[in-house]
């Protein structure tokens, strides 16, 4: 009976744990699919909306009309967008498949869209779920000839490499077909271990749910799903895909194995590299050249995503994050165009220095600078107690529409079009294409420039993890980082990366009608362009005796075609949702899917400023010149035309590329200015003001910033006759 009193204490505290586990580790769920509403958009809507995009009298006379759509969507069956749903994570909850399907249909407007969640973590039990939502998707459209809406299936292959010398990148699968006999048992992965076995600390188990208690729910949703994707077994790498089970992840290395498998298992498909600027993930110096050769397959490769919510992929430039000399890594010392972080990272270590003149420090700047370059894509962690502020704009291509963070130009779009091979699988010739990379199922979210909150991916700064973690004290001594030893939330520089999501892009088909098959031919024939997220209407034709050609072609031709552009631009948006949409949906839906904001055509279109022309003449001394030549245009909503010819070709006598890029007047979008430097009387930045994910950043604070949005169009190839 003495014992009691001092028991009674500790039980308590048993208890209490006892009741944090339980909260925890019992009642997740599975998350499904969701259901897709059951109501098409009316003939009247479907054809208004065809009378905005079929053209005008200076689109040709193709007789093709324009649809718009978004090739790169994840919803929250996708790992990274569970977590970014999480509402620690500034996340909002659930988005399935059925949400991208009702989004892309009453809230974007769109004409077709793909579904990519990543491959690496998408279930057998997800994946059957994926294929019969795309298919409830498609069944509302009711005639197949004329649909509202187009839904092809799809993931994402998702590699990452841990240096140039093996890093693809990311890629989407998207398949033609829908039936279930026609398309693929298993989505195919990139071998990532790192991805499908996330280790969450109990502690962050018990803590996670207990800090939200109102949402925890949603917290033990995530730990079973985490569950899930380590329960499913690797299929044996030496099996006949045919005779495996359908419960097993299907992983390969390259792209290669990728191709392979797809050639297997039958059925059309394209793989389309996106993403590939992204310094994010992607390994200092990276260059595509290494997917030249039998890394390339030009049948299913065949398009390039330029643009995306990670901003853009277009521009090649001469600077490299990280340089090579005498078979070493070395970091490159600044430009006025252009700083790496490697270097950077030396100048935070100098100003901490006590004798920043001093010998000493000098040896620990050096230092500081080949820790940097050893981490890879984690080289922010080898500095003690750096802060977004501290690296300026290190990493960033200044010059750049839009950039992706840490860019990476040796994978860029423009690059990829100069390399001359006479490999395997010839040299890249890519149409060009934009999409979203949404990751709440918000298909073409970016018609309105606004709730930055909402429809960009700013949960990818999130800063839970390094406030559990606390603040490091800065050091005047940097440290050693292995990449390989981190986990995957501590690689990614996403606090800083986040001041250049953007709301993302849509691509374009110039196609006869709107039936799945007719997108897919205009999509395997290049005649596709992307745009920056306004629905720009562009034309880009090439004429010869022997007859015109669109965009995406390639022609052997002795002299110089005749080229000609024409370019609408884009709708101002009217306040809120068409009345279809708010018809179909019920406001508690509209609201919570599209912020009770859809894209909504006003009656005044905005002005195209000016056309660019891109030429690139693969394997010349300096291949790319850009812009080549640029034309002002008139201040006349019903759009622009311009005609032109090379007449340096003939002389040339090798392949050249063109392409041409339509820039609409200015307006104001998300995270248009980046880091938002403040610039000294040089014009270097000396001061950075990121727009942050966190409460750093008021809520409704856009971070909206002055840009010319733009559409960029596939190119034409134009060869001498062998």
């Amino acid at each position: 009976m003495t014992r009691d009193p001092l028991l009674r204490p500790l039980r308590r505290l048993v208890a209490m744990v006892v009741c944090a586990v339980v909260t925890v580790s019992c009642g997740g769920e599975h998350e499904g699919p969701g259901e897709v509403t059951r109501q098409s958009l009316s003939a009247r809507a479907v054809g208004q909306r065809m009378q905005r995009q079929f053209g005008s009298r200076l689109g040709g006379g193709s007789g093709k009309q324009i649809l718009f759509g978004d090739l790169h969507v994840h919803s929250t069956f996708s790992m990274d967008a569970f977590a970014l749903s999480l509402p620690l994570r500034g996340g909002e909850g659930a988005h399935p498949p059925a949400d991208a399907c009702d989004f892309a249909r009453y809230c974007a407007g769109l004409d077709f869209f793909s579904i990519n969640d990543h491959a690496e973590n998408l279930t057998p039990q997800h994946w059957r779920e994926t294929k019969q939502s795309i298919r409830d998707c498609n069944a509302v459209a009711a005639d197949p000839a004329n649909p509202d809406l187009v839904a092809f299936l799809g993931w994402e292959w998702t590699q990452v490499g841990t240096d140039p010398s093996n890093h693809y990148g990311h890629k989407n699968v998207v398949l033609l077909e829908t039936a279930e006999e026609a398309v693929p048992m298993r989505p195919i992965a990139a071998i990532r271990p790192e991805f499908q076995r996330l280790p969450i600390p109990f502690w962050a188990k018990m803590v996670m749910p207990l800090m939200d208690f109102a949402n925890r729910q949603r917290y033990r949703d995530f730990f079973h799903l985490l569950k899930e994707i380590e329960d499913v077994p690797a299929c044996p790498d030496e099996a006949d895909p045919a005779t495996l089970s359908a419960e097993c992840r299907e992983g390969v290395r390259t792209p290669r194995e990728l191709f392979e498998r797809l050639d297997r298992l039958g059925g059309e498909s394209m793989v389309i590299p996106h993403g590939t600027t992204w310094g994010l993930s992607t390994p200092p110096a990276s260059s595509i050249d290494l997917q030249l050769g039998d890394q390339h397959d030009p049948s299913r490769q065949l398009l390039f995503e330029v643009y995306s919510g990670h901003g853009n992929a277009e521009e090649s430039r001469d600077w490299r994050a990280v340089g090579v000399g005498d078979g070493a890594a070395a970091c490159p010392q600044p430009r006025d165009d252009y700083e790496a972080c490697c270097w950077r990272a030396g100048e935070i270590i100098r100003s901490r220095c006590e004798r920043p003149g001093s010998a000493e420090c000098e040896a620990l700047v050096e230092e500081a600078r080949a820790n940097y370059i050893a981490a890879g894509v984690a080289g922010h962690r080898t500095v003690p107690g750096a802060t977004v502020e501290d690296w300026l704009d290190c990493g960033q291509c200044r010059d750049c529409f839009m950039p992706a963070f840490d860019y990476r130009p040796g994978m860029s779009a423009q690059y990829a079009l100069s390399r001359a091979t006479t490999g395997p699988g010839g040299r890249f010739r890519f149409g060009l294409i934009a999409s979203s990379d949404t990751h709440s199922a918000r298909a073409g979210k970016g018609y309105k420039e606004i709730d930055r909150l909402r429809m960009t991916d700013f949960g990818l700064g999130s800063t839970f993890g390094t406030a559990w973690r606390g603040r490091e004290e800065p050091s005047p001594q940097s440290r050693r980082v292995v990449l390989d030893q981190l986990p995957l939330d501590q690689r990614r520089y996403g606090e800083r990366g986040v001041s250049f999501i953007v709301g993302g892009g849509l691509v374009a088909v110039h196609a006869a009608d709107r039936s799945r098959g007719e997108i897919w031919r205009a999509l395997k024939r290049k005649e596709v362009y992307g745009t920056s997220g306004p629905r720009i209407l562009l034309w880009f034709d090439a004429e010869t005796d022997e007859g015109v050609y669109p965009m995406g072609s390639e022609i052997d031709y002795q002299t110089s075609p005749r080229f000609r552009v024409a370019a609408v631009g884009s709708f101002e948006q009217a306040p809120g949702c068409p009345p279809e949409a708010a018809s179909a949906l019920s406001p508690q839906r509209l609201d919570r899917l599209c912020g009770t904001e859809c894209y909504n055509p006003g009656g005044r279109r905005l002005k195209i400023e000016r056309i660019e022309v891109v030429r690139i003449r693969p394997g010349a001394d300096t291949p790319t010149d850009d812009p080549w030549l640029t034309h002002e245009c008139a201040d006349d909503p019903a759009g622009c035309v311009v005609e032109f010819d090379d007449p340096d070709y003939a002389e040339n006598s090798r392949e050249t590329v063109y392409y041409v890029r339509a820039l609409q007047e200015p307006t104001q979008a998300i995270n248009a200015a980046g880091l938002r430097c403040t610039y000294d009387a040089n014009g270097k930045c000396v001061a950075v003001d990121p727009c942050y994910g966190d409460e750093r950043t008021a809520a409704d604070d856009d971070c909206l910033a002055d840009t010319m949005e733009r559409a960029w169009s596939s190119p034409i190839f134009v060869a001498p006759p062998a």
